[in-house]
Parts: C-alpha cells; structure tokens; sequence
C-alpha cells in the first residue's frame, strides 16, 4: 500500500471516476495511464509508436486494458472475463491455475468491458504492492571471522 494519502485517494477517485463512466473516452485512458501507470513512463521512448500509442489510435480500449495489465501488474493474469446480467465481470490473479476457492483474485465489474478490466487493474494495484516479490533472494553477509563450532572428538 502507499504511505501517501494524497496518492491513495487519487488512487480511489480514479477508480470511483471509472466506475461511474458511462463510456471511454481517450481523455479518461489519459488519465488513467498518467494518475495509475508508473512502470509504462519507464518504458523507453526511441521515436517509435508504441504498442499502447497505436491501441489508443485504433480505440481498441480493452486491448490497452490487457496491455496494461501486462505492463503494470508482472506476475498477475487474467483468471476471468464473463458477461452476466448486463455486467462484465473480470478476475485478476497471480495463480490463475489455483481453484477458485483458495485463489485470492481481484474482481471488478462494469457494463463496459474495458472499464471493467481498468477497474481490476486498479483494484489489483494496491495488493501488487503490498506482495511485492524480490527476483533475488536477500541474504545477511557472512561475519568476518567464521570459525566451527563442531566437536569432531
């Protein structure tokens, strides 16, 4: 979780600005990429079109959804993406091959698909942090003067 709680209610008013859209529009994907995707700003920009700017381009807003879950959230999957009385339901997971009943997943919904997986993502954030996982394990170095304990007698 952040420890700063102007970032943190950013982080709720994006999501609560989302689930009250009635549609996407390229200024609210703006703003989410700006206020929510830091990892996608450290990307390196050659002069390239990137994946994202061509998506944006071509409005394929659930496409940006799944890229930035890609992106922003290493080491979670998309588990589910179902529609159901008028309402997209979509799972976030980091062991989407676990059964359901002992996954611990992320679940948003919205009548929007794409705002149902940005609202995931958004969801999923905090817990990404909370859990965050070291490539490399962390050892403690060795004292200077190591000597044996052991009686060899």
């Amino acid at each position: 979780m952040s420890l700063d709680p102007k970032t943190e209610n950013g982080h709720e008013r994006l999501l609560q600005k989302l689930q009250r859209a009635q549609e996407l529009t390229p200024g609210l994907i703006s703003e989410l990429i700006a206020d929510a995707c830091p990892r996608l700003a450290l990307l390196p920009r050659d002069g390239t079109p990137t994946r994202i700017a061509q998506l944006i381009e071509q409005a394929a807003w659930a496409e940006i959804g799944l890229a930035l879950i890609a992106i922003e959230l290493p080491g979670w999957a998309l588990r589910r993406l179902a529609y159901d009385d008028g309402d997209w339901h979509c799972s976030l997971s980091r062991r989407p091959n676990l059964p359901v009943e002992i996954d611990d997943s992320v679940d948003a919904c919205h009548q929007l698909l794409p705002l149902a997986i940005f609202c995931a993502l958004l969801v999923a954030q905090p817990r990404n942090v909370a859990h965050k996982i070291t490539a490399v394990p962390q050892f403690r170095p060795a004292p200077a003067q190591a000597f044996c304990c052991d009686n060899f007698a």
